[in-house]
């Protein structure tokens, strides 16, 4: 299957596919035509999300993968380009959070996972990307990483969150400048309270900086969909470098 990029619905991969926004943002770009390899550890999940995007235009195809081996994510965008030919679009959605506990309670392992797969997996999926598209005619593609609100600023006792998605952020600007010969976009969604499992907590009350414990408003996690659709859509002439999107009523703009 062969497309123009940017131009038209093509070929696109979302990691962490198998739940909360990466499932989200597949099932819209499926009912907008893609064709979506679904990328996540649990193939269970993903064969859940596959199963949802049943009757929508676009196709779903499972592939359990891990992020954080490279082994794996070198298999992964093997068996996409073998299947379908090319790849137009990355969404470097998986991540995971580490427990919210004081700094000096974390141990080294509850930081390196966090390490490897929010900032190493999106690196080794982004390195992946860059080979395929690079070479496959017509040349070129998109790549959107996930950052989050935390890129922006932290909430307490978050600091492998918070520094992975600080660090998302330089490599969209690298792979934006990067991938500029290669005709490679880069872009950024930042996210604030989608409601997905790992923001439920927010709606029972969460810890705020000036320690109290305090009621979030949560967003429909379907709109972050409708953002990467929209982002992905772009001609590659044109990038949405950095967006957020996020519950309107959350407490980030502001003091307090």
């Amino acid at each position: 299957m062969s497309s123009t990029p940017g131009s038209a619905p093509g070929i696109a991969i979302v990691t962490g596919a198998g739940s909360g926004v990466g499932r989200a943002s597949a099932l819209a770009l499926i009912g907008a035509g893609w064709t979506v390899v679904l990328a996540g550890r649990r193939l269970d999940a993903l064969e859940e999300t596959a199963a949802r995007a049943k009757g929508l235009s676009g196709q779903a195809a499972p592939i359990s993968t891990d992020v954080a081996d490279p082994a794996s994510v070198a298999a992964l965008f093997a068996e996409t380009k073998r299947r379908f030919g090319r790849l137009d679009l990355l969404f470097n959605n998986a991540g995971v959070n580490a427990p919210g506990i004081n700094l000096e309670d974390l141990t080294y392992e509850q930081w390196a996972s966090v390490v490897a797969i929010n900032l190493t997996g999106s690196f080794l999926c982004a390195q992946a990307a860059f080979r395929v598209m690079k070479d496959q005619s017509p040349r070129g593609g998109r790549i959107i990483n996930n950052g989050s609100i935390s890129a922006h600023a932290p909430r307490p006792n978050s600091a492998p969150y918070t520094a992975t998605k600080h660090a998302i952020t330089g490599l969209t600007k690298s792979l934006s400048l990067d991938g500029r010969k290669y005709d490679i976009a880069c872009g950024q969604i930042d996210i604030g309270n989608a409601e997905t499992e790992m923001a439920s907590r927010m709606a029972k009350g969460v810890p705020q900086a000036n320690g109290t414990i305090a009621v979030e408003p949560l967003m429909d996690v379907n709109h972050v969909g409708q953002t990467i659709v929209f982002m992905a859509g772009m001609p590659l002439a044109s990038n949405v470098q950095f967006v957020t999107v996020m519950a309107t009523k959350m407490p980030f703009v502001g003091r307090g």
